[in-house]
């Protein structure tokens, strides 16, 4: 019994060690409770800090930052884009189209996104071995089927598997085709595009030039054709139109607009159309007639213009080289225009300035006769004609038509040279035509203070300064227009969206001469096309054209040979300007070739290739044949 109580006495913890456990337990237990009071109290301390601090962030966000925010998100998400104007038309004088635009689209690809979703499809679907690369291969093959022409498989393939976010794939797309496309595959997108088209290929292209997209553009979302060179450069303000505005929504970091988010804010308003004074049909037989003839005498080039005679327009302006804008240029150098923008010695077709000066002056007549030698001397210099010969009595027609540089230099003389410069400004040159096409040079007159003693040897008959095609021409169409010339001009009207028809501005207009003295100058260029023997024959009989009257004048101009820096006795400028018919003026047509063989057939002259050209315009306008003949007129006594 005695050995069970101690047991139960151990046991339940008897004696004095039971005693201090038990209060030792109750001053830890006591510690505890104040521990975790303590610990709780400070965590609601701080969280209702917390929330305290959280509901004044969302107070000033709410109340300050909430419309900033929300601007920021908007345009994170949103884009404002241009919807594309249609492009003005160009129109020759009769309505034909020159140039056009026709709606087409731009197929694209956001390859982030296809990625992505075909990869995950990839995983969700094992079974169906349907990836990215199928995919890819599946739509680069309908694509290719549906528009051959346009691109390949294997580029489409190639733009898939670029190292891109987001690619176009091709251009062009008929809209309807493009449609199909983007619902048949949900990725291919498309934006709206237009497509410039030029039904007469290489006609009037330098006159017309090229628009396309700007390749310098920052702007993914530019929508509208530009000019880049001719009438589309230069009035690219009035054909371009006005973009419209849209609202789009975009993929998350890409530009890439979401198809079905268009919202429209403003529509585009088109842009006008440009009625030309050009006569297409005239144009194509020009440039056809220029070049085959600038091939046949093997020069390096010509420019040729044919003007009307009384208004000035311009019924056809070619050269030698152009291109079609239908494909991208193969260089700049084709897309220029050098009947308007090179300048060059034009020899003795300026020496009509001469005679103008010297008729108006009443200092000679046509009939007055000069003793004219073989060559003169001039400073420290000799000038020589053309061909040789001894003193002979020129009339002053004859000087002109046998374009003699002694006769005209003997002509000048009596002038003085302020009467000469005043008369050579009059007749434009040195000056831009204003013609309204880009590019134009005003060719150069030596400033008068700069003038020394050749330099008056050689203006008088061609040299020492220069001019364009068109200058020329404008000179012989003041002759033409009874002493008034009238700056050339290309574009008749302006027509605006909404029909309307604007001429444009008035051509300026110079009193070069009085009627008298440029009808008089008329009649003696007769002579030029006279043949016949040495005493009556002009320098281009090959220029007339049967049953008309045709006034005219040669050139042939030394050029600078670029190696001695010297005029050279190899390359030259040939130049014709002529008048159809002379005795009631409907056209003037210059030429000017650049350095042909003169040792070949025609090749000294371009008489032949006007006569060529006037009689197309005799047919193509049923241009009366003239009455009586003129009169044969003797040259030389």
């Amino acid at each position: 019994m005695a050995r069970q109580r101690g047991i139960r006495g151990a046991q339940s913890g008897s004696g004095p060690h039971r005693t201090y456990s038990v209060r030792a337990r109750r001053r830890r237990s006591a510690t505890t409770v104040r521990n975790n009071r303590n610990r709780f109290v400070v965590g609601r301390i701080v969280l209702t800090l917390v929330l305290v601090a959280a509901g004044l962030k969302l107070v000033h966000i709410q109340a300050f930052e909430a419309a900033a925010l929300s601007e920021r998100a908007e345009r994170q998400r949103t884009t404002i884009i241009d919807i594309p104007a249609e492009r003005g038309s160009i129109l020759d004088r009769n309505g034909s189209e020159l140039a056009f635009s026709v709606e087409t689209r731009k197929l694209w690809v956001n390859l982030r996104q296809m990625r992505e979703d075909w990869a995950e499809y990839a995983r969700e679907h094992p079974e169906s071995n349907q990836n990215f690369d199928t995919r890819a291969a599946e739509i680069a093959e309908h694509i290719a089927r549906q528009v051959p022409d346009l691109v390949t498989e294997r580029e489409l393939l190639d733009s898939f598997h670029k190292d891109a976010s987001f690619t176009y794939l091709v251009d062009d797309v008929e809209p309807s085709v493009a449609e199909r496309i983007s619902q048949r595959f949900p990725e291919i997108g498309y934006e709206k595009r237009a497509k410039r088209v030029y039904p007469g290929e290489e006609v009037a292209a330098n006159i017309v030039g090229y628009a396309n997209w700007r390749t310098d553009s920052e702007d993914v979302h530019e929508h509208n054709l530009h000019g880049l060179s001719g009438l589309e450069f230069y009035r690219d303000d009035d054909l371009v139109g006005t973009p419209g505005r849209q609202i789009v929504d975009t993929a998350q970091g890409a530009d890439v607009v979401i198809p079905g988010t268009e919202r429209d804010v403003q529509p585009a308003t088109p842009g006008s159309d440009l009625e030309l004074t050009i006569d297409s049909d005239v144009q194509y037989e020009l440039q056809r007639s220029l070049a085959a003839y600038v091939d046949k005498v093997d020069a390096k080039g010509g420019s040729a213009v044919i003007l009307d005679a009384h208004t000035g327009e311009v019924y056809a302006l070619a050269n030698h080289r152009t291109f079609n804008p239908n494909e991208p240029p193969s260089s700049t150098e084709a897309m220029g225009n050098p009947a308007v923008s090179s300048p060059f010695e034009p020899g003795s077709v300026a020496k009509v300035i001469t005679a103008t000066a010297a008729i108006e002056s009443g200092l000679v007549t046509p009939e007055t006769e000069l003793s004219v030698p073989g060559s003169l001397p001039v400073a420290d210099h000799t000038v020589h004609d053309a061909w040789s010969h001894g003193t002979q009595n020129f009339t002053v027609t004859g000087i002109l038509a046998k374009s003699s540089n002694v006769g005209t230099l003997l002509l000048a003389d009596k002038i003085g040279p302020d009467r000469f410069l005043s008369t050579l400004e009059k007749f434009g040159v040195g000056q831009r035509t204003n013609i309204g096409l880009p590019g134009e040079s005003p060719g150069y007159v030596p400033p008068r203070d700069q003038w020394s003693g050749t330099t008056y040897g050689n203006l008088p008959i061609g040299q020492g300064l220069s001019m364009t095609v068109v200058q020329m021409t404008s000179m012989y169409q003041a002759i033409a227009n009874g002493g008034v010339r009238v700056e050339p001009r290309v574009v008749k009207a302006k027509i605006t969206p909404d029909g309307r028809r604007i001429p444009e501005p008035a051509p300026k207009s110079v009193r070069v001469t009085d009627p008298k003295t440029a009808d008089t100058v008329k009649n003696m260029l007769l002579a030029t096309t006279q043949g016949g023997e040495y005493a009556y024959s002009g320098t281009a009989p090959e220029a007339a054209l049967e049953g008309y009257r045709i006034s005219g004048k040669t050139g042939t101009g030394q050029q600078v040979d670029p190696k001695t820096g010297a005029y050279s006795n190899r390359l030259h400028n040939i130049t014709f300007a002529g008048i159809l018919p002379a005795d009631e003026p409907r056209f003037v047509v210059g030429i000017w070739l650049d350095a042909p063989d003169t040792t070949i057939p025609g090749g000294s002259s371009a008489g032949a290739l006007f006569s060529e050209v006037a009689s197309y315009l005799a047919q193509r306008y049923n241009i009366p044949v003239t009455d009586q003949e003129s009169p044969r007129v003797r040259l030389v006594r």
